[in-house]
């Protein structure tokens, strides 16, 4: 009986751990000329540690998410990570796209009023999207690089006509040989230009055998994706990119090892972050 009582007692006190650390967000609605709606985490330590500036980390949702009214937020796979157990030690900026292809004005004027609102560090900006928003990523560092620290594009591609500027900042593009959605030639044209102009210091690549579409979702899921955003930054090393973080198809296997996929954790929504 004392046994019992004691696994009761740790696993309590695991639960009670884990809602500490999930943090809070906020469904910010107009508050943003010519940008989007969006969502807005910060981790608990953001509340913890009034006088520190946070990462920021720009999720992008393909096109199942597009609409209005904020869909509820464990729609945003890197929202969800956090509700399932991933720490993800970063704000979340994670916007909802109308309709039609990103665009990367829009996505930076959200970008400038967190900035300018919240306890944001400008030089720990990250990007990362799938399949629409992978393009949405492409699209958005390609035209603003000199204001993320680093990115990872899913199964994407670009609708810009120069691709230079994807190569000024370190550059994750992973796409699987078997999407039959996003053709992996989209992604690949993107690494050919970088790699033509000798422009891809920064640049990894990774075409994932025999994976599909869906199976790069769970990249949004993986620590070792997020760790990998994390570990670059403006202010030291720009020009290093980390590689060695790695994501293979092994990895990708074993994305839900240890993260809660039944009985999430909902992160409190509250009126502000402030």
């Amino acid at each position: 009986m004392k046994k019992v009582f004691a696994l009761i007692l740790i696993a309590i006190a695991a639960s009670l751990g884990a809602n500490a650390q999930i943090g809070k967000m906020a469904a910010m609605k107009g508050k943003v000329t010519n940008g989007y709606d969006f969502w807005l985490y910060a981790p608990q330590p953001y509340f913890d540690r009034p006088t520190d500036k946070f990462p920021v980390i720009i999720y992008l949702h393909g096109r199942g998410l597009c609409g209005k009214g904020l869909r509820h937020a464990d729609k945003y796979y890197t929202l969800e990570a956090i509700a399932m157990g991933r720490e993800i030690n970063a704000m979340v900026i994670a916007p909802q796209n109308p309709g039609g292809s990103w665009k990367p004005e829009r996505l930076n004027n959200i970008l400038d009023w967190v900035l300018e609102n919240y306890r944001a560090n400008p030089d720990s900006v990250y990007v990362i999207g799938m399949s629409l928003g992978g393009y949405g990523t492409m699209d958005f560092v390609g035209t603003y690089p000199e204001k993320i620290a680093a990115a990872i594009a899913l199964c994407g591609g670009t609708t810009l006509k120069d691709v230079q500027g994807m190569g000024r900042l370190p550059f994750w593009i992973l796409h699987g040989t078997a999407d039959e959605a996003v053709n992996i030639r989209e992604s690949k044209k993107v690494v050919e230009a970088l790699k033509g102009a000798g422009n891809d210091n920064l640049l990894r690549y990774d075409w994932l055998p025999g994976a599909n579409h869906g199976r790069l979702a769970r990249i949004c899921y993986m620590k070792q994706a997020y760790e990998w955003l994390l570990s670059h930054s403006r202010a030291t090393n720009p020009q290093v990119v980390n590689r060695d973080i790695v994501i293979d198809m092994d990895a990708i296997a074993n994305t839900y090892k240890g993260l809660r996929t039944r009985n999430k954790t909902a992160i409190p929504v509250v009126d502000d972050l402030k």
